[in-house]
């Protein structure tokens, strides 16, 4: 196909600017959330050691790999989210019917187990593992480590929230996550991915994925935020972290993740934050959906790709929803308020309409 050398001239401007913002202010984000990382890390390892001497079921499972960190999120430059992986869920089944969006439950597969499990405490009459009772224990674990750990002077427990938060130096919030592994199992409520009409993922990579499985998190539910439900405490929030970072990879989706954090932090972090990068990534799921080829992520579609995703996000403002990519009845704006997400798409259209008409946008980006 020939296509016009004025055109080519411009997508090649488009292909400096982008490498150029790359290179300047992603890698600059990159280089300091790193150090951040290892900073925070520290503390959260001194934290857990301390609760481990406490309470030998909780081990650390935060282990640095040449700098990267097992179970570590980047919520934003100064918010971290620590899983810590437990032990033996042996006795428990995995029970996930769909009345709890982005939850499930463990349940004693005989109740003649209950005094097998490693857990017996925090099992509920009806045979479920409360994950409220295992976080509330966590938790003050926790407070008591804070007191005790050699960064004491540095670290405090966040107070009314049920989730187990610190913040470090005053500048940094980690929120510590217990956790299980399931390996190997995919949910029921993801059971419809991958859609059949669309040729992105390759099924091999289909399969990876799903080994990979998921993880069950103790922490607030999204979907039963407001809700008072006796199931609410037993649940577990399920989270696709592995498979999600999996799906990533390849041409240059994690490059154009990176710019999409990026451009997140310095233009859309608003009051209430409506905009997380999990919202930017989730979009960016659905946006390799729409351009399954390899060929649509070389650098040179970069931009077209970032436009695609910010005219997705503006759509889900508008819409009030954001449906998350393997759970699409989980609605990640649940909880935002209307007049928030209203005031970001207005900068997120000004933020498209900029990167659409302005071939030198990255400059002033």
């Amino acid at each position: 196909m020939l296509v016009p050398p004025d055109m080519l001239a411009a997508q090649s401007k488009m292909v400096y600017q982008l490498n150029k913002y790359y290179t300047e202010k992603v890698q600059a984000r990159k280089l300091q959330i790193s150090k951040t990382i290892q900073e925070v890390c520290r503390v959260v390892q001194d934290v857990l050691k301390e609760v481990e001497v406490q309470e030998p079921r909780f081990i650390s499972s935060l282990t640095d790999y040449n700098g990267r960190f097992d179970g570590l999120e980047v919520i934003s430059p100064v918010e971290f989210e620590v899983v810590i992986y437990l032990n033996q869920m042996g006795v428990l089944n995995f029970v996930d019917d769909g009345t709890l969006p982005g939850c499930a439950v463990l349940k004693l597969s005989d109740g003649r187990k209950r005094s097998m499990s490693l857990w017996v405490e925090f099992i509920t009459a009806s045979g479920y593992l409360s994950a409220r009772k295992m976080r509330s224990r966590f938790q003050t674990l926790v407070a008591q480590a804070c007191d005790k750990c050699s960064y004491r002077d540095s670290v405090k427990m966040i107070a009314d929230t049920t989730e187990v938060k610190l913040r470090i130096r005053e500048r940094y919030i980690v929120q510590i996550t217990p956790a299980f592994k399931c390996a190997g199992l995919w949910p029921r409520s993801a059971s419809h991915w991958p859609l059949p009409q669309i040729p992105w993922p390759h099924p091999n990579h289909v399969v990876e994925v799903k080994t990979e499985g998921f993880d069950l998190l103790s922490k607030e539910c999204i979907a039963l935020q407001g809700k008072q439900s006796a199931m609410e405490g037993d649940a577990w929030a399920l989270s696709f972290l592995e498979a999600e970072n999996r799906l990533l990879q390849g041409g240059c989706r994690r490059r154009c993740l990176s710019v999409l954090k990026t451009l997140r932090d310095r233009h859309l972090d608003l009051p209430g934050n409506p905009v997380a990068s999990y919202h930017m990534k989730t979009l960016l799921l659905y946006e390799c959906e729409k351009h399954p080829r390899e060929g649509e992520w070389d650098e040179a579609c970069i931009a077209d790709r970032i436009n695609g995703i910010f005219l997705q996000l503006i759509s889900c403002l508008q819409c009030k929803r954001c449906p998350h990519y393997f759970l699409p009845n989980l609605d990640l704006f649940k909880g935002k308020s209307p007049s928030a997400l209203e005031n970001a798409s207005k900068q997120v259209w000004r933020l498209t309409r900029e990167m659409l008409t302005n071939s030198r946008c990255f400059e002033k980006l």
